[in-house]
């Protein structure tokens, strides 16, 4: 049966409990500290932060920030007795000389840092990714990540929403959806996927909710003639990661990082980011052998 992959969310909890109620939160407050509103799906806030700004080519391609410059921080509430506040998770695109400002500003505000890595090469100008976590009031986290971006060019003010129908795409992508068993979203011209793994992620002992950064991403730009360049994230265990490495590679796909994005993940995970730039139903064909290697929601 075909799987709904383009929403971007999961109804399930970023820190659930089988039990307790959430506190209310004044999520008014928290759009106006991270200057935008949140996409909502049940209790999780998430906040895009694109990095509109930069123009980064790679192997020809000019990078849109949907297939690999898509920044973002997301909150949910925490379940009583559990806790208080709203737990925090993020992706923030930086780069290389603002890598560390930001990091000093997080960590003086005391936000975590989980994570600095690559997840492209051979891109110009380089870009990193830093992951960062925090458990608190969440206007006051979105006050730090503000501040703290402030030391970078990353744009503060939401741009003006996009009117009419998103750009069409110039290759099959209802072939894509056959190929790859679910259905993807056209985001701004962007064909994405957005699939979870199978099992409960948990980390300090509650549920991990996929759209907190555990789901697997898959995002298409058409670069005509029915070509993409596709990049994104495959979420694997241990054990899954050197078939999956294979998998990408005997289909022409570029493995470009491996690593982790969370101190205290339970299972495991391990994220292996991809690129390439081809006929866009056969990079398809190589992204699904890389899911048939993986526990995921579209496995029976």
């Amino acid at each position: 049966m075909r799987q709904i992959a383009g929403a971007l969310f999961a109804t399930a909890g970023f820190f659930a409990a089988s039990c307790g109620a959430r506190a209310e939160m004044d999520w008014s407050a928290v759009d106006a500290a991270v200057g935008r509103k949140a996409m909502v799906s049940g209790p999780v806030h998430k906040y895009g932060l694109p990095r509109t700004d930069l123009h980064v080519t790679l192997d020809g391609v000019s990078v849109k920030p949907g297939l690999a410059l898509g920044g973002w921080v997301a909150f949910e509430p925490i379940v009583e007795p559990m806790g208080r506040g709203a737990a925090m998770m993020g992706d923030l695109v930086l780069t290389e000389s603002e890598v560390g400002p930001v990091m000093r500003a997080l960590l003086d505000g005391g936000v975590g840092v989980t994570g600095v890595h690559n997840h492209l090469l051979r891109a110009s100008p380089a870009t990193f990714y830093m992951h960062v976590a925090g458990e608190g009031d969440p206007a006051s986290l979105a006050r730090i990540v503000r501040d703290a971006l402030a030391q970078s060019k990353t744009p503060l003010e939401a741009a003006a929403p996009a009117g009419g129908e998103p750009p069409k795409l110039d290759f099959d992508a209802a072939k894509i959806d056959r190929i790859l068993g679910f259905q993807g979203k056209n985001n701004g011209g962007i064909y994405q996927f957005s699939i979870p793994r199978a099992e409960p992620v948990q980390a300090r002992g509650m549920t991990v909710a996929p759209a907190m950064g555990t789901a697997i991403s898959l995002n298409f730009q058409p670069t005509g003639e029915g070509r993409a360049a596709i990049s994104g994230d495959f979420v694997a265990l241990g054990r899954e990661v050197e078939p999956l490495l294979k998998a990408l590679q005997s289909n022409g796909i570029e493995v470009t990082a491996l690593h982790n994005h969370m101190l205290d993940d339970e299972p495991r995970l391990f994220f292996v980011h991809f690129w390439a730039n081809d006929d866009a139903a056969k990079l398809a064909k190589g992204l699904r052998a890389g899911l048939d290697v993986l526990h995921h929601a579209g496995h029976s």
